[in-house]
């Protein structure tokens, strides 16, 4: 935030403090100043600041001084704002992504700022006591917008459509490395190191990293050719939508405002966009849907005709839910951590309304029954080494949600975290069967398809003999306790219990 708008913004607070604290309208305090009513409430806005004999004659009307009108020192009701707006928190807040103007925000608090005050400082003991920092609010924003745009994005659809159509590139998933490298060295004046990381074993399981002095990107030796690919695409991302400020390595290490975690991921919708032609991909998942029998053979030849990983396959469903017009969709990423056994969401996208396959609680154990778990389960038994980096597992369930009945169509993949050791990584797409996706996804009651009843995760779930049980019913047990509790409160008491 700027000087001038931070100082505009506590000059009107101190205006409408005053002028509420004298118990006058902006009526009144137009005619003790002479200033009109619109002028008036655009200065305690924060959007006017008036000139100095304004100033002085609003200072003598609300019985203060010019000097601290114009100062920016707050009263005691309002220092916590005050430190508030001069962070950087409200700044770096993506508050335009969602079209909301921070004079509202400054607004809403200085209508009741001891409660707001009591609020904020509430959500900032729970960011401390839960170890949440700035980037889980970061990436939390990012996921709300995608899922607010049901993750298009027209402006960068066409962008890699034009890019694509002035360099000559495929639209049909045949490109390569090679065309990728020279656009970058001979558009952009980069320069591609294909071991660029060796002799930096700390930098093992980063894929990347671009310096921009040299406009070098500097590249994992490790990568298979989908990675490479990926990569390369992704810097054209960067260079042909102009993302000045973003991650320089292929990993966060540390992020420094919403900007470049909004601007990597732009780059990387740019890469999906230019790999995977929207047209071209549409067309043939309308082939693969109109099958009448699931067919995993033709999914994974899909993914080899575009050179994705599944990750960036399932990104491009998105095309795919705007254009059959697909309601209630959700993404999940799952990480095995093999030495450890455990299993981590670490990616969530819902498209329209949160679904029901999502990462109910903190540290809970999600349901085993769902097919990216079992793909993992089965990836964890083949033996690792360079051979099986190319090992992708596949599946396809039925999921019944036990507490309701809604039912999903859900396709899994699976396959090594390479380069990075010691995991296991599972991407899960989901769509809620209705009559609709029942007409257009035409093997969804294919007799191969298993019908499963799942569950949020084993904390919450009352199934007392599940063999894929990973943790008791702590979350259920507590529960039933403390109604428990409550009903003999209540007859002690001669109250009524309440559920």
């Amino acid at each position: 935030m700027s000087t001038t708008h931070l100082q505009r913004i506590i000059f009107g607070l101190k205006v409408r403090q005053f002028r509420q604290e004298l118990g006058w309208s902006f009526e009144d305090l137009g005619r003790e100043t002479g200033i009109s009513v619109s002028y008036l409430n655009e200065i305690e806005k924060g959007k006017k600041y008036p000139k100095s004999e304004n100033r002085e004659i609003l200072a003598n009307a609300l019985g203060t001084t010019e000097s601290f009108l114009s100062s920016p020192e707050l009263t005691r009701q309002f220092a916590p704002l005050g430190e508030l707006l001069k962070s950087n928190f409200l700044s770096e807040l993506p508050l335009d992504l969602f079209g909301i103007e921070i004079q509202r925000i400054i607004e809403i608090i200085a209508r009741d700022p001891d409660r707001v005050n009591a609020f904020i400082s509430a959500l900032l003991e729970i960011a401390r006591v839960h170890s949440l920092r700035e980037e889980n609010f970061y990436f939390s924003a990012l996921r709300a917008y995608q899922e607010l745009r049901s993750n298009y994005f027209e402006e960068i659809e066409e962008a890699a459509v034009r890019f694509a159509a002035s360099s000559g590139l495929p639209v049909n998933g045949a490109i390569q490395y090679d065309m990728l490298a020279n656009l970058l060295e001979k558009k952009y004046g980069c320069t591609i190191v294909p071991d660029g990381l060796a002799g930096h074993p700390d930098l093992d399981e980063i894929r990347c990293i671009f310096n921009p002095s040299k406009k070098q990107l500097l590249l994992n030796v490790r990568l298979n050719e989908r990675q490479r690919i990926f990569h390369l695409a992704k810097e054209l991302g960067f260079q042909v939508l102009g993302l000045k400020e973003r991650p320089l390595a292929s990993s966060f290490t540390r992020i420094t405002s919403f900007e470049s975690v909004l601007n990597n991921y732009k780059a990387a919708y740019f890469a999906v966009a230019l790999l995977i032609n929207k047209d071209s991909f549409i067309s043939d998942i309308g082939d693969f849907f109109s099958k009448t029998e699931w067919n995993s053979q033709a999914l994974l030849g899909l993914m080899e005709k575009y050179q994705a990983s599944p990750e960036v396959f399932f990104q491009r469903f998105n095309v795919v839910i705007k254009h059959f017009n697909l309601e209630r969709v959700f993404f999940m990423r799952f990480i095995h951590h093999l030495n450890a056994d455990e299993l981590e969401v670490d990616k969530e996208l819902h498209i329209n309304r949160k679904q029901q396959p999502h990462a109910a609680g903190l540290y809970e154990h999600y349901c085993r029954r769902w097919v990216s778990p079992y793909l993992l389960r089965q990836l964890g038994k083949y033996p690792s080494g360079p051979d099986s980096q190319n090992v992708i597992l596949h599946g396809i369930q039925r999921p019944v949600f036990m507490n309701n009945g809604e039912e999903y169509l859900c396709i899994a993949l699976a396959k090594p975290g390479y380069p990075t050791a010691g995991i296991n990584v599972s991407v899960s797409l989901g769509v809620r069967l209705d009559d609709h996706v029942k007409s257009l996804i035409r093997f969804w009651n294919d007799p191969k398809i298993q019908q499963v009843a799942v569950n949020f995760t084993c904390e919450r779930c009352s199934v007392a003999d599940c063999r894929e049980r990973a943790a008791p019913p702590d979350y259920l047990q507590n529960r039933d306790k403390r109604r428990k509790i409550e009903e003999i409160i209540a007859q002690l008491s001669g109250e009524s219990a309440k559920t």
